[in-house]
């Protein structure tokens, strides 16, 4: 007994002693030393993969599509060995899954990929993030459209921080966004996504997203942040009809001078992790196998060093949309030789990259880089060492009252005000014993396309209700219903099928609300869209671009019915797309254009409605009198709206950097610091900003230049700055503008970029309508 004691002592020791040594042998791969820097163990690891490890690594698996990774999968280890088995660049997401089940799910993916494949690497999990975390139990923000008419960079720093760490606490690495297209056709249903139509806000907002989101300027992703894909590369928001992936039958000039400006400086000044290519083609090639588009200019003339990710489905649309691709293996070898490095969502495409390197038609030096870049990131990101996250602190982070506050705030400042008729607005709550609120969105918030599901919305009239107290009573009536199938989780922006009331059912919907109203002492009318109208379209089947831009459905007659009864109106839009409200303009006192305000909707507009908050947001994008306008942006040509319609003018309804305050706004004292300048000087121009109404207010401050005679056409104006100010009642700000450079060269009769000398007009004032303006001369 006393011996087989003795003998199991010595086995322990010697098994303890020996665990060390292999463990320690195996730690000694260099890729597996966290000492050692990225690119030192990316490099080694590299020299340890065969082609297929190497090509795993450049293709995703989406989860849900086909096989939803759920607990019940996570424990088969046949078929987690068939779909994890040689490892994968990343996981794109299951956008509706909770904390709980999110973190689990990940977690156990990466154990596998760690512990199970032979050389343990983890995979990236992608999440979608425009405007807040699409994912249950996620901070939902003002749409981008929205969130854009604040025109705040530093807002926009804190939302994409909030974004990115409630996604990295769930396990997220990387952010599909921002979306940057500049669009310049309303009828897009992916408006709602973009920042608007002018190139120099789209860079400068789109630069702000990039930084909140990845945590700094240089590239680098720090340990609460994710890395930012910047899309889509080029031309997405200007499509043919107006109609999501169509042609952009656009110039290399338009190009050049609309649409690749706002990538370049995102770029420039922000360094995203990668680039997405647009579904669209350009001069009959689409830009997934565009090799000017990714090589040329993206890769040699910008500098971009970053990865290139494919769209989703994008490269499997060169075979079956634009027919450029016979197969499914020419598909794969037309977007890999442009410089797509990796396909997503799922690896459908380059499954055939080995047999094209095989048959020499790609270059193994191409994998290499892509794989390379990919493990770098990696490494750099700690997924190696710091790979699992923890399902309590991801739910702490997503309860942080100061994230609803952000929310809060950011609705605040991104709501517009259109119209005030004899300052009807705001509204005094003691004035009323009535109030009542009428209309298809008064009593829910919708959150826009790509949004989570946060803990808590509240809808205009809850917030109506919370801000007036008992002391004054609130009615309610739906009005009508613009579609009979809303949902108003973050799932009805991803229904395919929309099902539309009958008029008959609108009709009476319309008489109760009639009745109502006439009980009351003012209305505050609820109208607009919902996301099943205004949205990305990706399928025959699941639709979002429009023909028109006016109220849809009965919602018209709703408001002539509402004027007829002779009450004050108050008009509370909520939509993603600028709508053609002629007769809401001429006939409705108050309008406020609400966009998707996020979760704080009804408390953000009940505070603007009744004063608590003064309105500061700016619409940045036009809108038109009707389609027959379009295209119509602010920055177009001298000879584009030069003459009127037979039966219209060619003003818009409200033009770009429109929006009103409770307050009002004097400019004065417009100077520049000298009236020439060379080409390679800088000069100043400043005005004096003074708050010359009785409130507090914020007024953004917007500076546009024009090349008066040039040797090409050149736009009427283009914004070249902007900034946003708080004033106090008679308080004054002097506002700067540096003008250099970059703020007066253009692309020349030989496509050269350059400044021409001669006179341009510098412009300052409220919006692109209401300007001041000097002339500065540029001296050869």
């Amino acid at each position: 007994m006393k011996s087989a004691t003795v003998l199991i002592a010595v086995l322990c020791i010697i098994n303890l002693s020996i665990n060390p040594l292999l463990a320690k042998t195996k730690n000694q791969l260099p890729y597996k030393n966290s000492n050692l820097t990225a690119e030192a163990r990316a490099t080694d690891l590299l020299s340890r993969m065969s082609i297929n490890d190497k090509v795993n690594q450049l293709m995703a698996l989406w989860d849900g599509v086909p096989t939803k990774f759920d607990l019940e999968f996570l424990t088969d280890t046949i078929k987690m060995r068939e779909i994890f088995g040689e490892g994968i660049h990343s996981i794109q997401p299951n956008r509706f899954t909770d904390i709980n089940e999110t973190v689990e799910t990940r977690n156990k993916i990466q154990k596998y990929l760690l512990e199970k494949t032979r050389l343990g690497i983890p995979a990236f999990f992608f999440d979608e993030g425009q405007h807040g975390l699409m994912k249950p139990e996620a901070t939902a923000f003002p749409m981008a459209i929205g969130l854009a008419s604040s025109w705040n960079p530093q807002l926009f720093k804190e939302v994409y921080a909030v974004t990115a760490a409630e996604m990295r606490s769930r396990g997220g690495h990387h952010a599909l966004s921002p979306v940057i297209d500049v669009c310049r056709d309303p009828r897009w249903g992916r408006v709602d996504e973009t920042y608007g139509e002018d190139p120099y806000l789209n860079g400068i907002l789109g630069s702000a997203a990039v930084i909140g989101l990845q945590g700094s300027t240089t590239g680098e992703i720090m340990p609460e942040n994710v890395a930012a894909t910047l899309k889509h590369l080029c031309g997405h928001g200007q499509p043919e009809g107006g109609l999501n992936q169509a042609p952009a039958n656009i110039s290399e000039r338009v190009l050049r001078e609309y649409h690749f400006p706002p990538f370049k400086a995102v770029i420039e000044n922000a360094n995203p992790t990668a680039v997405m290519p647009s579904y669209n083609e350009i001069d009959g090639k689409p830009s997934h196998a565009n090799y000017w588009l990714i090589q040329d200019v993206l890769r040699k003339e910008w500098g971009y060093n970053g990865m290139v990710v494919s769209d989703y489905e994008a490269i499997n649309q060169l075979q079956t949309k634009h027919f450029v691709a016979a197969n499914t293996s020419e598909a794969a070898l037309q977007a890999f030789n442009t410089g797509v490095q990796y396909e997503l969502p799922k690896g459908l495409y380059y499954k055939h990259l080995p047999e094209l390197l095989n048959d020499e038609k790609i270059k193994i030096t191409d994998i290499n880089k892509a794989v390379y870049q990919c493990l770098v990131l990696k490494f750099k990101m700690g997924l190696f060492e710091n790979t699992y996250v923890d399902a309590s602190i991801a739910i702490q982070l997503s309860k942080k009252p100061e994230s609803r506050k952000l929310a809060l705030k950011a609705a605040h400042q991104s709501i517009v005000l259109l119209k005030n008729e004899n300052n009807l607005l705001p509204l005094q709550k003691d004035n009323y014993k009535r109030i009542a609120v009428i209309g298809p969105n008064s009593n829910v918030a919708l959150t826009g396309g790509y949004s989570g599901e946060p803990y808590q919305k509240v809808t205009l009239l809850e917030g109506i209700k919370a801000k007036v107290g008992k002391k004054t009573e609130v009615l309610h009536a739906q009005g009508c219903n613009i579609v009979s199938n809303l949902d108003i989780s973050q799932n009805n922006w991803k229904k395919d099928l929309i099902q539309f009331p009958s008029r008959a059912e609108n009709l009476k919907l319309i008489e109760e609300a009639v009745e109502v109203a006439k009980k009351s002492e003012i209305v505050i009318l609820a109208i607009g869209e919902t996301e099943q109208l205004c949205r990305e379209a990706w399928s025959k089947t699941h639709l979002g671009d429009a023909h028109s831009l006016d109220l849809f459905g009965e919602q018209q007659e709703l408001v002539e019915a509402m004027v007829a009864t002779g009450k004050p109106i108050v008009v509370y839009l909520m939509n993603g797309r600028p709508l053609t409200i002629n007769y809401i303009e001429k006939n409705i006192p108050a309008i406020i254009e609400g966009w998707y305000m996020g979760q704080e909707t009804g408390t953000a507009a009940a505070d603007i409605i009744f004063g608590d908050v003064n309105p500061s947001g700016k619409l940045t994008i036009t809108f038109p009198r009707s389609v027959g306008q379009l295209p119509m942006y602010y920055n177009h040509k001298p000879s584009a709206q030069f003459m009127d319609y037979v039966s219209e003018s060619t003003t818009p309804l409200y033009p770009f950097g429109y929006g009103l305050s409770y307050t009002s706004f004097t400019y004065s004292n417009m100077q520049i610091s000298s009236t020439t300048m060379k080409p390679n000087d800088t000069v100043t121009m400043s005005v004096d900003v003074t708050n010359s109404g009785k409130i507090r207010g914020d007024e953004i401050v917007q500076m546009y230049i024009r090349d008066k005679v040039s040797s090409v056409t050149r736009p009427i104006m283009e914004l070249k700055g902007f900034e946003r100010i708080t004033l106090e009642p008679n308080q004054t700000i002097t506002v700067q503008f540096t003008i250099d450079k970059s703020k007066l060269a253009f692309w020349d009769y030989n496509m050269k970029y350059t400044v021409e000398p001669g006179e341009f007009d510098v412009m300052v004032g409220k919006s692109s309508a209401d300007l001041m303006k000097l002339t500065l001369r540029i001296e050869e």
